[in-house]
């Protein structure tokens, strides 16, 4: 007979959860039949390299933006793993535009020169296509489904992929960072 421990069977379940959950994200739908969604599972040591890219984001924000990077650093470090989820903000099909400014950019062309003259340094790589966010939005909803299905406790950091992005672990213009646990208590809510 075989023995596994609560924690090992915990573990390994967070780490299916979180494939399972790339995989949805990957499956999710996507505006005119382009994906431009990646992803990646972070574990180990990898989390700690995370919660310090993550506060070494917080100074020079303002406290309240800097204090949420040092708590959802910490979190990071209280999670079994991590999956990014991100997408590049190019139009789609720029050979056959739609052209619908709402990026708020005219045409698809105009959204492309801008994005070649960006020098602003921001958390993120813009301006991007509205069509890239909305399957940034679906992907997201997707994989935090099948956490929530499998009654994984998860939630989306903004802060951790601030820290992806400047990683640069994927190839992505936004990048959005979901923490999986599983615990007595979900620690990612009374954060404090």
């Amino acid at each position: 007979m075989t023995r596994t421990s609560s924690l090992h069977a915990e573990r390994d379940a967070m780490r299916t959860v979180a494939n399972l959950m790339a995989a949805a994200a990957r499956t999710a739908p996507k505006g005119r039949g382009v994906d431009a969604i990646s992803t990646m599972v972070v574990e180990g040591e990898d989390l700690e390299t995370l919660a310090r890219a993550m506060e070494d984001t917080a100074p020079g924000r303002p406290e309240i933006i800097s204090n949420g990077f040092q708590r959802d650093a910490r979190n990071v470090r209280d999670s079994h793993c991590t999956l990014l989820i991100g997408v590049t903000g190019l139009p789609k099909k720029p050979e056959n535009p739609f052209d619908c400014g709402a990026c708020g950019f005219r045409t698809c062309s105009n959204l492309m020169n801008a994005r070649d003259k960006v020098t602003v340094s921001s958390d993120f790589f813009g301006p991007i296509c509205v069509f890239a966010s909305i399957d940034l939005g679906i992907a997201l909803g997707s994989a935090v489904r099948v956490a929530a299905d499998h009654n994984i406790d998860n939630r989306m950091m903004y802060t951790m992929g601030v820290a992806a992005a400047n990683l640069k672990w994927l190839d992505a213009d936004i990048v959005i960072g979901i923490p999986l646990s599983a615990t007595g208590k979900s620690i990612y809510f009374d954060r404090g």
